[in-house]
């Protein structure tokens, strides 16, 4: 386990296989973003830090994404959140439409989550597949293994279903979005929701500010966090 913990720290992640030019073969985007709130008697300060690697070779994509949501509030923790994904889409059917498969290892302090691990295949359409507009839906099934600090350990296996999508609007502004839904199969009322939108000003050709909100909720735990952190990006493909 710790080998495979250790595997996925290494990897990071894109969720923009349509982004890939022919001729492009690697993606790589960093980010850290934070806000910060001091009043007289209150503060609190947030960290949001992403590392996301993409790398298309002929019919397969494979992504990757490490990310920490770090947090304290008049010097409480709030928030230690760490999840790290590695998927594979394979290209071997019609235009657009894809198999995937999925690995993904969670903790979070926030959400009550002593570890989560997920994993899974499924199928992928992307309805619109173009440099400035994305649009993609997918569902599947996830074989989920997770441990929480309240409650005993246990099994599931859930659907994830996915909206996913990308707009570039006049080469400046760009509008990322990733919203899973994932069901227990056998546990009424066991369900995930992950949600995350971004909104990008870009500054330079591969820098940007950027605004992001997420919003988690597992509902097994009763819990769930929003958060809105802004702050920069780096976007590079090689």
């Amino acid at each position: 386990m710790k080998i495979f913990i250790l595997l996925l720290l290494i990897c990071s992640y894109i969720y923009a296989s349509a982004q890939f030019s022919d001729s492009t073969n690697y993606h790589i985007v960093a980010s850290s973003t934070g806000s910060i709130n001091k009043t007289n008697n209150d503060r609190a300060y947030l960290l949001n830090n992403n590392i996301n690697f993409g790398l298309k070779k002929k019919s397969i994509v494979f992504n990757s994404t490490t990310s920490w949501l770090y947090g304290k509030q008049n010097n409480a923790l709030s928030n230690n959140d760490f999840s790290t994904t590695m998927n594979l889409n394979l290209y071997k059917t019609f235009t657009n439409f894809y198999y995937w498969g999925l690995v993904n290892y969670n903790t979070s302090y926030s959400l009550k989550l002593k570890n989560q691990l997920l994993a899974g295949v499924g199928v992928a359409y992307s309805f619109i597949d173009t440099t400035n507009a994305y649009i993609n839906l997918s569902n599947g099934v996830l074989f989920d293994r997770s441990s929480l600090v309240e409650l005993a350990d246990y099994s599931t296996f859930r659907n994830s279903l996915r909206l996913q999508y990308h707009f570039l609007i006049k080469d400046i502004i760009t509008i990322d979005g990733s919203h899973f839904l994932q069901n227990s199969y056998s546990r009424k009322g066991d369900y995930i929701i992950r949600s995350n939108t971004t909104l990008g000003l870009k500054i330079r050709k591969w820098i940007s500010f950027t605004t992001a909100l997420n919003y988690n909720r597992l509902n097994v735990t009763q819990r769930e966090n929003l958060n809105l952190t802004y702050g920069l990006s780096i976007d590079k493909y090689f």
